[in-house]
């Protein structure tokens, strides 16, 4: 049960742990302007699974989104296992190759959304991004869930329910920032 629904017993505690981090102010979120947001940045680990299909769901759902990794190898393909589970949702990743933080051009209107409290702290961290607003992806699934652990390496029936919390609060997300919509 851990396994399908939390990844490992690891992505169980992490989650436990971002909810004080949340309601104590201590997630290092930077709320936007919903009326400045023009691009929406998704970000995890390698952005091979996670973010790029969060992007890949954004993209389709008519917005001007990006997908980085905070130690992604650039031009590295999406994961196979991400490719065959989006492929199940009705999203291509096939032609998605990653892009690392440093290839990253921050824009004007950019809204970073990460899958972890902890990517939250990176971002903070990095003088190029420090500035830009911040949020957990997570905040947006129904019910919020603010540590959407790495499927990476895992079995695929975690694979898939990680990639369905995504496209669902991608799709809710995507109403609360209609700036970024593509005309």
């Amino acid at each position: 049960m851990i396994r399908a629904r939390f990844g490992t017993v690891r992505g169980l505690v992490r989650l436990a742990l971002s909810y004080p981090q949340l309601l104590l102010g201590r997630a290092a979120s930077l709320p936007p302007d919903p009326a400045q947001v023009r691009r929406l940045v998704f970000i995890c680990q390698g952005n091979i699974c996670r973010s790029a299909f969060a992007q890949a769901v954004a993209r389709k759902a008519g917005c001007n989104a990006v997908s980085i990794g905070l130690s992604a190898a650039t031009g590295r393909p999406a994961h196979g296992p991400a490719i065959e589970a989006a492929r199940a949702l009705g999203h291509d990743l096939a032609a998605h190759r990653a892009t690392d933080r440093a290839d990253y051009n921050p824009l004007p209107g950019d809204l970073l959304l990460a899958m972890e409290v902890r990517q939250l702290h990176r971002l903070a961290a990095d003088p190029r991004l420090s500035a830009l607003p911040r949020l957990l992806l997570g905040q947006w699934a129904r019910p919020p869930i603010p540590h959407l652990h790495d499927p990476y390496g895992l079995d695929e029936s975690y694979m898939a329910v990680c990639l369905a919390r995504i496209e669902r609060a991608v799709l809710r997300l995507v109403s609360a920032f209609p700036g970024a919509r593509l005309s």
